[in-house]
């Protein structure tokens, strides 16, 4: 492809990317394909001869566009949301173009230094505390992995320091809700604690963790010469959206040495709002905290902001500097390539400044604050509908529920007729919502928060979920 085809494809591209902004909602938010059926459509072997940028496009809308899933469609109510935006699109096209590897200053500066200052705009747009720093991982899963890791780390200091012991293996204990994201069991695995090492705490009636139930786990294990390493708090579980009590849970993770971490990947966004950042009370005693823009901020997949208060602890764990990276700026720069896993960075700030700038922190603030006001007309749907029931609080804009047991009904036989419901609402596909398992309720899961979601959207979605009862 030369630049003048590249530049002609290209104009093509924009236009359509364009016109399926404007028309997705015309499309099914779901497939109809089968495992297998996608695969089977494309050629066994690589093309031996090079093939038109038409063809491309040509392919692309014949076998691809068909089996994909529209997480921008605005009958996307599944999961949480993903909700990219057309600065975040148009930013991810400057930067591959550009092409960067941003792993150190050196390689990219502006890259670093705008990464520094979009990190510290974030800081300030949740009112996280001064001595937090900065950085983008991919996700909130490799932001655990860093957060447990450099617990880790520190905890093995602790012990030989405070406790005398030499050799922590097996003793260290990581500390987190029965309703934690699923990430947190991963990263005890990778980060080397052992899965026998996790304590899944106890929740209350609202599915958040019991402190005196952390701290009733953290005595035990002290007593049996175990050591507390880390607890992980969620504000806004993925099942729920539930809020941890986070400042009991840091008074007592500090009481022990405890590295204390926050996972907010999704609610952390709401946090924006003067009216919800309630959410974060307590976040002062975090020794790391993450949220995802790339969920409900309007910046598409990836971009995970993971701050940190000790970050030297951070570059001890991670730190790596071989010659042939060594720079005459090391001493005085950021290279973030020593801030976690990866060597090898993509410029993830391009798109964070660009939504930022693009919608200004009121614009997000109104996004945001539309789509809880809309979870609660949901809510008040389903309070006045004597078929259904709430599930859990809806603090955010998250809404579960499900259909009402049936006199003498158990709960093997309400499971499945309200699993028969969601699969009645989703083979439409206008829209699509998930379920959860609240204490082995079946329970449905409708979380607003498409950028084209619009209220008649979210009224459309009732009447669906009404009829289909």
């Amino acid at each position: 492809m030369d630049i003048s085809e590249f530049r002609r494809t290209g104009h093509e591209l924009v236009d359509w990317m364009a016109d399926y902004l404007r028309d997705v909602e015309r499309l099914p938010v779901t497939p109809d394909v089968q495992p297998g059926d996608i695969r089977r459509s494309l050629p066994a072997a690589p093309p031996q001869v090079a093939e038109p940028a038409s063809q491309l496009m040509n392919d692309f809308g014949r076998l691809i566009l068909p089996g994909m899933t529209h997480w921008g469609h605005p009958g996307f109510f599944a999961y949480f949301p993903s909700s990219a935006s057309p600065p975040s699109m148009l930013a991810e096209m400057l930067t591959a173009t550009i092409g960067a590897q941003c792993m150190s200053w050196q390689t990219s500066p502006a890259a670093t230094e705008l990464e520094q200052v979009t990190m510290d705009w974030l800081r300030q747009m949740l009112r996280l505390p001064d001595d937090f720093t900065g950085v983008i991982q991919d996700t909130s899963s490799t932001a655990t992995l860093v957060a447990l890791l450099t617990a880790r780390e520190r905890a093995t200091g602790f012990a030989a320091s405070i406790h005398g012991l030499q050799d922590v293996q097996g003793r260290l204990v990581v500390y987190t809700s029965r309703e934690r994201h699923s990430s947190v069991d991963k990263a005890v695995r990778l980060a080397g604690y052992g899965i026998e090492f996790l304590r899944l705490v106890d929740l209350d009636g609202n599915f958040a963790m019991r402190p005196e139930a952390l701290a009733a786990a953290m005595a035990t294990d002290i007593a049996a010469g175990f050591v507390p390493a880390a607890v992980v708090a969620t504000t806004g579980t993925t099942g729920t959206t539930a809020i941890d009590p986070l400042r009991a849970i840091g008074e007592i993770s500090r009481r022990h040495n405890a590295w204390f971490h926050i996972d907010a990947s999704y609610a952390g966004t709401a946090a924006i709002l003067p009216e919800k950042r309630w959410i974060l009370d307590g976040v002062e005693l975090a020794d790391s905290f993450v949220f995802n823009p790339h969920k409900w901020m309007l910046v598409n997949f990836d971009c995970s902001a993971y701050f940190v208060k000790d970050v030297d602890a951070l570059l001890r764990t991670f730190s790596a500097s071989p010659e042939y990276l060594r720079t005459a700026h090391d001493a005085e720069v950021a290279n973030f390539r020593d801030w976690g896993i990866q060597l090898g960075r993509r410029f993830r700030a391009l798109k964070l400044w660009w939504v930022i700038k693009s919608y200004g922190v009121e614009g997000i603030q109104a996004i945001i604050r539309q789509h809880c006001d809309w979870a609660q007309q949901v809510a008040g749907w389903i309070r006045e509908d004597e078929r259904f029931e709430l599930m859990a609080p809806v603090p955010l804009a998250l809404v579960c529920f499900r259909l009402r047991p049936r006199e003498g009904e158990d709960l093997a036989a309400i499971n499945e007729r309200n699993k028969e419901l969601l699969t009645r609402v989703n083979a439409t596909r206008q829209v699509y919502l998930s379920h959860t398992a609240l204490d082995g309720r079946y329970t449905i899961r409708m979380a607003i928060g498409a950028r084209a979601t619009e209220l008649r959207h979210v009224q459309e979605a009732w009447s669906l979920i009404s009829s289909s009862a």
